[in-house]
């Protein structure tokens, strides 16, 4: 038997699997591991100017992960420039501002898994 632990969408499991006999069939007691939660990690905490959130706010359009960072917090966006780029599918999809303003944090780092409709940055 082997243990895993394996996060999904935020929650941990801790996973048993039982080794089959090697001939590609599992044994009938391994046909369904069970899968038992354990309480999630502290996250680590994104990159952001945590006092200076602002009120418009920049979310992801597709679930994915965060391909690149294009603003910076206190630069200055136009709407629709790019503010996150997120890579679904083998796709790099631009996610931009939805209006102009200042960039007042930045809630993700390159590599983060995002939702579709996760927070990746604000605007004021």
């Amino acid at each position: 038997m082997k243990n895993y632990t394996i996060t999904v969408n935020g929650s941990v499991y801790d996973v048993v699997v039982e080794e089959g006999a090697g001939n590609g069939a599992a044994p009938a007691a391994a046909a369904a591991p069970k899968a038992v939660p354990k309480a999630a990690p502290k996250a680590a905490a994104a990159p952001k100017a945590a006092a200076g959130a602002g009120s418009i706010k920049v979310e992801a359009g597709a679930a994915g992960k965060v391909f690149k960072i294009e603003a910076n917090v206190g630069q200055a966006v136009k709407k629709g420039d790019a503010v996150v780029i997120i890579e679904a599918m083998k796709m790099e999809i631009p996610v931009v501002a939805p209006e102009d303003g200042t960039v007042a944090s930045i809630d993700v780092a390159v590599g983060d898994a995002v939702e579709a409709g996760a927070l990746l940055a604000t605007l004021n």
